[in-house]
């Protein structure tokens, strides 16, 4: 294997990885050398999908931590967690959001809206606060934190999710800022439509697949293994001069945008 994607010896922490494209990084991580901590909400599925991934690689690189990121003190107690069993935190990547809301932005709730920019904004501030003395202690390290495509345009029915992706964008520059100077890359990923349980209401109907078929380049939608090589690009040394930027994986849709 190439050093250039040599993760061996190196501790990586992803949130919202049970499943879908956060399950799909871990397992990419994970094979490239990583040790692997996945968080999501529930434990028992975090059980599983570790062991799915144990398995795929043979060895056991892969354990989960329960976290809830709407709550700082979780977030903290997942991190003081990842640290104790598996060592200081080289990689993070920050998959976990939320999307409560389908309409116009002049109807949403205000606690729908709370809810999206502190599920998708804060909370990946307060996860970069965590890990960051880790990174700072041995001079480097990568963050990456799902965005979307949302960020890049207005949407009639995804508007407050878009605009929480785009201060995410906005907050992920910052971090880049202020820590490239300690040795910390900072970058966005920033998914299409994929085929995921949390997108399931935009793909899972003839409308959508047409339109795929139809307006996206590569003609189809997304898969949760798309992400994968970019996942461990970003976690690598192969990406050691990149910092700031917003990758998007999207079959070519937002390319004119």
């Amino acid at each position: 294997m190439s050093k250039m994607f040599d993760l061996t010896g190196k501790v990586a922490l992803l949130t919202g990885a049970s499943k879908g494209m956060g399950l799909a990084m871990a397992t990419a991580l994970a094979e490239h050398g990583a040790r692997v901590v996945i968080s999501a909400r529930k434990q028992d599925q975090l059980d599983e999908a570790a062991a799915v991934i144990n398995a795929a690689v043979g060895k056991d690189l892969v354990s989960g931590v329960a976290c809830n990121i709407g709550y700082r003190e979780q977030i903290e107690a997942l991190v003081a967690k990842t640290r104790s069993d598996a060592g200081p935190i080289d990689v993070v990547i920050g998959n976990a959001g939320v999307n409560p809301y389908y309409g116009s932005i002049l109807d949403i709730p205000d606690e729908a809206y709370e809810k999206t920019m502190q599920a998708n904004v804060q909370s990946d501030l307060w996860l970069a606060n965590a890990v960051a003395p880790d990174m700072i202690e041995k001079g480097e390290g990568s963050m990456a934190f799902t965005s979307s495509i949302g960020a890049f345009k207005p949407s009639s029915m995804l508007g407050v999710y878009g605009m929480s992706k785009l201060a995410l964008i906005g907050l992920i520059r910052n971090l880049a800022l202020e820590l490239g100077p300690k040795g910390i890359r900072v970058n966005a990923i920033c998914p299409g439509l994929i085929k995921t349980d949390f997108a399931k209401e935009l793909w899972n109907n003839p409308a959508a697949k047409e339109r795929a078929e139809k307006e996206i380049p590569l003609r189809r939608l997304g898969n949760p293994e798309d992400l994968a090589g970019l996942a461990v690009f970003l976690a690598a040394p192969a990406s050691r001069y990149i910092t700031g930027q917003a990758f998007t994986v999207d079959g070519g849709s937002v390319m004119w945008t």
